[in-house]
């Protein structure tokens, strides 16, 4: 029986290798083994930390419109607090939206919407950078100059306890994180994760990826060590768990990734869940449930479950999912199901709340992961715009 079920998972494997082998080919090895050697469940009171990340772009395919901009911007600001209004966690909290702002399309009118959004309780800015043929100098430029003008000009930042500068979370654009591009494209920084630690980033919030700049480590959350003179440092790490300590350069957190074999093309080859959310991959109860049953959490600690989605929330074929009714159907079955008081508790939280509560929890911290969202890392304390 098990050798029979082994050469299925071999050949079924083989199969999506080579049909699927760009995509697939970095985790589908560390995926396989997770089929073959699966955590073994947790029969207890769950807590749900769900994060919504955005590669937030306003110029998103558009350089010189700038009404085109503030139509995408002023619809989050107009939208999403309605939307978010309607649903509140086992805290009280709504919907928080991490808002991962591009360096290189900055603009001061968006920062302040954002900022007085984020103060009324709806979410938390970090960084972007979308960036090509760069250097180490002129990276470390870009994030330290950055850093410092969102946290002067919007106090859109907090200040890191120890080092008194300002810290952020980041994602990369196209997502070449440390020079990963299979031809050298959209980075050309092989020590990026040293810089990104240097700078201020306290975590990634990249993964999962549709291509082979996903790291061969899938479902966990893990720290990474910089390779200067690598590229793709990140492929592997050591994983974060309860009792453990800071390690490497920087910590990863990431999505689910992982095939749904209930969405099948041509019938027969599963699609793959990556965690993104947009018009054509809407929020779906069937995928919600999905994100909670893979359970991502820290080594020892599986009562604390890490779900994190992301979108790119200003194109505006998907604003309608995540604005509209898709998102709110959303919302109402995570409050439903996994809301209960009882069996699930499910916790609103921005990727630096999530950041925190995995701090806490590989600090054995116990209770209600509500206690440590600002465990490490403050709230910004965000200036209310006049506009």
């Amino acid at each position: 029986m098990i050798i029979a079920l082994l050469l299925s998972l071999f050949i079924v494997g083989a199969f999506i290798f080579v049909v699927r082998k760009k995509e697939m080919q970095t985790w589908l090895p560390t995926y396989v083994k997770q089929g073959l050697f699966p955590n073994k469940k947790f029969d207890g009171p769950k807590h749900i930390m769900f994060c919504f990340v955005d590669h937030y772009e306003p110029q998103w395919m558009n350089k010189d419109n700038i009404n085109l901009e503030r139509e995408r911007v002023d619809r989050w600001m107009t939208d999403y607090p309605i939307m978010a209004a309607r649903y509140t966690d086992a805290d009280g909290y709504h919907p928080k939206h991490s808002f991962f702002f591009p360096e290189e399309e900055y603009r001061k009118e968006h920062l302040d919407k954002l900022s007085d959004l984020c103060a009324r309780g709806f979410g938390e800015i970090e960084i972007h950078l979308h960036h090509e043929n760069d250097t180490s100098d002129n990276l470390r430029t870009t994030l330290t100059n950055f850093a410092e003008l969102l946290y002067k000009d919007h106090g859109a930042l907090s200040l890191d306890p120890e080092t008194g500068k300002p810290t952020y979370a980041f994602i990369h654009g196209n997502w070449a994180l440390d020079n990963s591009h299979a031809h050298g494209h959209w980075c050309g920084v092989n020590d990026e994760l040293i810089i990104l630690k240097e700078t201020g980033c306290y975590a990634d919030y990249t993964f999962p990826s549709p291509d082979t700049t996903q790291p061969a480590m899938v479902n966990c959350i893990y720290y990474a060590k910089d390779d200067p003179l690598k590229p793709k440092s990140y492929n592997t790490g050591r994983k974060v768990k309860k009792g453990g300590s800071t390690w490497g350069d920087l910590m990863i957190v990431q999505g689910v990734l992982k095939l749904n074999w209930k969405n099948r093309k041509f019938g027969v080859i599963p699609k793959i869940e990556q965690s993104d959310v947009r018009n054509t991959l809407p929020p779906s109860k069937e995928r919600v449930d999905m994100w909670v049953d893979q359970a991502i959490h820290i080594d020892n600690r599986p009562d604390w479950i890490f779900i994190k989605v992301h979108t790119h929330g200003t194109q505006e074929a998907s604003m309608e999912t995540l604005l509209g009714q898709p998102i709110n159907e959303m919302h109402q079955h995570l409050n439903e199901k996994y809301n209960d008081g009882k069996n699930y508790f499910l916790h609103y939280v921005s990727s630096r709340e999530m950041y925190n509560i995995i701090k806490a929890a590989e600090d054995c911290k116990k209770g209600n992961p509500n206690d440590y969202r600002d465990f490490i890392i403050p709230k910004p304390d965000f200036k209310r715009s006049q506009l």
